[in-house]
């Protein structure tokens, strides 16, 4: 997208992810004469191999990743003094273009607990069916049919979501579902749809379905790998934003300041970490903070930073079949199998380079045996929170038809299994704040807050002891990593190893002493996550209520800004966030576009 350089343009975006290229790709659509810039720091996405293939998408992850930005956090005592490192994308298309593409949606009644005017879950519906195209199933009274993001269910096919699925509805004894994601059903196993397109196997992101689709409209620019450092005002209207060369994708280039000016709006789209310390860095925020940035305070802003969530997850691997196919065939086989898969998907779109290796879920919530297992520590995060609430659940179990986690490169070349489980409704917050080092420098001081209530590990020790039942169970089940689950003690039932093939359905479930419920803590304490969906740091809430922005997106005491990304949400969602972000993008292009009397026309998407 190189077109002649501005100085000057109706909106700019501070940041190039997942909601930035909804909005932009849709008021271009609408209103091609409106000229718009796109600043991202991370570099380009437009077919390149690690973001369209799906196969691909652990790759981002790797420590020297320049498509992810590494958050530090600081040292906690519940995570047994552990640093959590919490990942963020850092390319055009932000999580769309790098996140593993499991196509979760919230309960509708989460977007109602917002308590936002215009954001009830009445009105987010139908831009939830518009934005996509669900190839799964069809006629069904919540999803859309003729939007700009794909989603299908794999045609490679993989066989342990069928096994994950069928012990659950036998030995777990809960229901099955084709769709689970009707934004009501809960506590059911289903398969898991993909943000894949299911004809040509490519990744169904935003960059490439908003933005680069629209390469010909040369009032759309996009400018890669330019850091914003913080937004201009006169007086406290938004006419502008100061950016430099971003250090990580252009670690050569000059690092001077420049300017460009915005005469209609400016919108922060830097998600959870970025868009809070581009406030900060432009004086809006708590005086404390700034005091000690110098900076100076332009607005009183408190809420900005605070009220950090995530969900958490923990990975657990096991050995498999050595005939099985899981994603380690093309991770770590021979190189013929993998150009051979890659050949395939050439053609038709259809081999396991189009998978993400995830085939199957359950939004779990415990039964009352389950319950009860769990201990009076839940008991009251249970009444006062999910009780009442039938369609939220408490956590997602699933498989991941491979090897996940670390010590890769010192564990044996052959096919793995790995379980996952993560909570969605934590009940602890963090924060992040900009700061500087002893020598000027600017960092983020960053407290994840993971498990910090006392209610949050009890699912995840739970979900360790339930989801080994299940995998015990299943016929492709060969024993457990024993490096890579918990240390029990000698002499333990709940020894972990390798073994030759699964227990019966009907077997006992394995009996953990006290001991060994220490070990469990231990290990979730130790190898809990972030499951990459950080949120809620310019929560959009009463600005008494330590709320940035209002229901309009507007930043509170200053005009003519807006925040438009996941930092906005005010509350935890029960989903993968990327159905989120899209639809905070849909919902801010109405709102924009309503305020400068853009008419949104169906016939001019991107």
């Amino acid at each position: 997208m190189s077109h002649p350089v501005r100085s000057e343009f109706d909106i700019i975006f501070a940041g190039g992810g997942t909601t930035a290229c909804v909005v932009a790709g849709r008021l271009a659509a609408w209103d091609p004469s409106l000229s718009i810039l796109i600043l991202e720091g991370g570099q380009h996405t437009l077919n390149q191999p690690a973001h369209v293939q799906p196969y691909r998408s652990g790759s981002h992850l790797a420590p020297t990743s320049t498509t992810m930005a590494f958050n530090l956090g600081n040292p906690s005592p519940r995570l047994n003094g552990r640093a959590p490192i919490v990942q963020c994308a850092h390319c055009v298309g932000g999580g769309s273009s790098v996140n593993s593409m499991v196509y979760t949606r919230a309960p509708a009644s989460d977007f109602d607990d917002w308590q936002a005017d215009g954001w009830e879950s009445k009105n987010l519906i139908p831009l939830m069916k518009k934005l996509e195209t669900y190839e799964v199933q069809p006629d069904l009274p919540t999803h859309g049919y003729s939007g700009p993001i794909k989603v299908s269910s794999a045609r490679y096919k993989l066989n342990a979501g069928q096994e994950f699925i069928r012990v659950g509805t036998t030995y777990h004894k809960r229901q099955y579902a084709e769709d689970t994601d009707d934004l009501e059903t809960c506590n059911t196993y289903s398969p898991w749809a993909k943000y894949v397109d299911g004809t040509t196997g490519r990744r169904s992101d935003v960059a490439h379905h908003y933005v680069y689709n629209q390469a010909h409209n040369v009032n759309l620019q996009l400018w890669v790998g330019k850091r914003v450092k913080r937004v201009i005002f006169q007086d406290k209207r938004a006419v502008g934003v100061e950016f430099t060369n971003d250090p990580v994708s252009c670690p050569d280039a000059d690092q001077s300041s420049n300017i460009v000016k915005a005469s209609k709006l400016v919108v922060v789209s830097a998600g959870a970490f970025g868009s809070p310390a581009i406030l900060e860095r432009s004086g809006i925020g708590a005086e404390a903070i700034l005091k000690r940035c110098d900076v100076q305070q332009l607005v009183d802003l408190p809420g900005v930073g605070e009220n950090f969530r995530d969900h958490n997850v923990v990975f657990v691997p096991y050995f498999t079949a050595d005939e099985a196919i899981t994603m380690d065939t093309l991770r770590r086989g021979k190189e013929s199998v993998l150009q051979e898969h890659l050949a395939q998907w050439e053609i038709n779109g259809n081999s396991l380079v189009a998978q993400n290796g995830s085939e199957a879920k359950i939004k779990w919530r415990p039964d009352d045996d389950e319950l009860k297992a769990m201990g009076s520590a839940f008991q009251p995060r249970w009444k006062e929170f999910f009780q009442d609430r039938p369609d939220k659940a408490v956590a997602i179990f699933s498989v991941f038809e491979g090897y996940a986690g670390p010590l890769l490169s010192s564990l044996p070349p052959r096919n793995y299994l790995t379980a996952f489980y993560f909570t969605l409704y934590p009940a602890s917050t963090g924060s992040v704040h900009i700061k500087l080092d002893e020598n000027g420098q600017e960092g983020i001081d960053f407290n994840a807050g993971f498990l910090d209530d006392p209610s949050d590990i009890v699912p995840l020790n739970f979900g360790y002891k339930k989801i080994r039942e299940i995998f015990r169970r299943m016929p492709s089940y060969r024993g457990e990593v024993p490096i890579s689950h918990p240390c029990f003690p000698e002499g333990s039932a709940a020894v972990c190893g390798e073994t030759t093939g699964p227990v019966d359905l009907d077997a006992p479930d394995l009996i953990y002493t006290a001991e060994d419920d220490e070990a469990i803590d231990r290990y979730n304490r130790d190898r809990v996550k972030t499951t990459w969906h950080s949120l809620g740091t310019c929560a959009m809430k009463p600005r008494a209520d330590q709320g940035v922005v209002d229901a309009r997106l507007n930043v509170y005491g200053v005009t003519n800004l807006k925040v438009a990304d996941l930092s906005i949400v005010p509350k935890n969602v029960g989903t993968n966030t990327y159905s989120t972000a899209l639809l905070i993008g849909e919902k801010a292009a109405m709102i924009i576009a309503d305020e400068l009397g853009i008419e949104c026309r169906p016939n001019s998407e991107p």
